[in-house]
């Protein structure tokens, strides 16, 4: 479970000493209406500055120390007139994003505050939002919550380490990120990890370990098929001693979340990696209960980063899939990956048991000669949004559909790879627009629409965002 989104929240007056302590009542009230709706609601932590800010320097001092506290943003409050240079003084040394917040009260102009201030911040370049109206009601309060939200996600990539797990893998472009760039626009830094440290961990998996992954497994998984060949017991023991290698990997160098190569160093000469694919991305596995760590196939960085803002916006397991085929008769994308999704998203629970009846390890294919299983499981229906971070000439975008995933019978699978897990998801516009327009093997999806948060974390991140239609 992620932490809560946090919250500094700071009350602009006039800068007038005679004025201000004529207001400051006012000012202090919505102060204390908007903290005291925050803490109600328990979504979003909230830090209130020690003192309203009616100078330049309480300005500067009362930013300062509510960035010194951790917060993800910061809200200003105007409930008066309130002079401008303080919002912008604030902003230059406090931290951002930032929530420009008034009360629609025609006794005074505390949204004539805002749109002043909101003017001062576009003159230096800092960009913001805004939110108006009674905080006590819901459509207002949830404005703030999303803020919040989007603010924790801007916050927590930076300072974060992406462990990039062997290299491009199948030659593909979009897959592929420069380290330095990453720094400059996110704050993560990427480090490089050889896929042969996935090898020689392996060897030192205790053999109680993989048992009990091995026998938990063969207790819960619907069918486990294997062909005597390319898939036996103990190839599906190797597949789990790469998996646990791969958690060592994680916890030792403290990596927030990855990419692993896998073709074909991996999957052509020792075992496909679908089973770490499925369970590093699950909120548990043969040990209990877990928080999940985004793991992309094909060391698909951009996909990983895409997956991380997913999964810190809605602390919830991130599909990875690979756009595959269009299916005329039933009027559905079929995304079907080569490598594994979550298997949360059998039911979209987070019980292991019902998501492992559903599931099935079938024999790799022959391709792939080091044989193993791949992870073969059907999405719930359900409202989804897809997301991807996709760039033109280095400059990023992201593109956001929401859809609507559906099932269908199972033979439906067998038309593509039966053996892949399968994502049936019906667009909101015709499928030519994205053959069109899509620039990316992959993309990823969690449940429920989170068109507006992505929207707003995007402008947060100075990413354009792209809405298919």
């Amino acid at each position: 479970m992620l932490r809560k989104p946090v919250l500094g929240l700071i009350g602009f007056s006039d800068g007038d000493p005679e004025v201000h302590e004529q207001l400051k009542d006012i000012v202090q009230a919505q102060v204390d209406v908007i903290a005291s709706e925050l803490k109600k609601d328990g979504r979003v932590d909230v830090i209130v500055a020690d003192k309203l800010v009616s100078s330049v320097q309480d300005a500067k001092e009362e930013a300062e120390k509510l960035a010194s506290k951790g917060v993800d943003g910061t809200v200003f409050s105007y409930g008066v007139f309130a002079f401008p240079n303080f919002s912008a003084i604030a902003a230059k040394n406090g931290k951002g994003p930032f929530l420009l917040a008034a009360n629609l009260n025609p006794d005074w102009p505390g949204m004539v505050a805002m749109l002043a201030a909101g003017g001062a911040l576009h003159h230096i370049g800092i960009e913001h939002f805004r939110v108006a109206g009674d905080f006590r009601e819901k459509k207002v309060l949830d404005k703030m919550v999303t803020f919040a939200k989007c603010a924790k996600v801007k916050n927590m990539l930076n300072g974060q380490k992406y462990g990039l797990i062997g290299g491009r893998s199948l030659g593909m472009y979009s897959a592929t990120v420069s380290m330095q760039d990453w720094q400059s626009k996110f704050g993560i830094d990427v480090d490089h990890m050889d896929q042969s440290e996935i090898v020689r961990l392996a060897d030192e998996v205790p053999e109680c370990q993989v048992n009990k992954a091995f026998d938990w497994l063969t207790d819960n998984v619907g069918a486990i098929e294997y062909n005597g060949t390319s898939f036996t017991p103990d190839k599906l023991k190797l597949q789990i001693r790469h998996y646990e290698a791969i958690k060592r990997i994680v916890k030792e160098n403290n990596y927030d979340f990855v990419g692993v190569k896998c073709h074909y160093e991996m999957s052509r000469h020792y075992c496909t990696e679908c089973i770490a694919a499925a369970f590093m991305n699950d909120p548990y596995d043969w040990d209990g209960k877990k928080e999940p760590c985004v793991y992309a196939c094909e060391a698909d960085s951009d996909a990983a980063l895409t997956m991380q803002i997913l999964k810190i916006l809605t602390d919830e397991p991130v599909v990875f899939m690979d756009v595959r085929h269009y299916d005329p008769e039933e009027d559905v994308m079929v995304f079907c990956n080569c490598g594994s999704e979550s298997t949360y998203y059998a039911t979209g629970t987070e019980d292991y048991k019902e998501n492992l009846k559903r599931t099935t390890l079938y024999p790799c294919l022959p391709i792939y000669a080091g044989g193993g299983c791949h992870v073969n499981l059907m999405t719930k229906k359900g409202k989804a949004t897809i997301a991807r971070l996709n760039r033109n000439e280095g400059k990023y975008r992201m593109t956001i559909i929401p859809v609507e995933f559906v099932e269908l019978a199972k033979e439906k699978m067998a038309e593509t790879t039966m053996e892949w897990p399968h994502v049936f998801a019906k667009l909101p516009f015709d499928h030519q627009i994205f053959l069109d327009k899509f620039d990316a093997n992959h993309c990823h999806a969690v449940y429920g629409d989170w068109t507006e948060e992505l929207k707003m974390i995007c402008s947060m991140m100075d990413i354009e965002v792209e809405m298919l239609a």
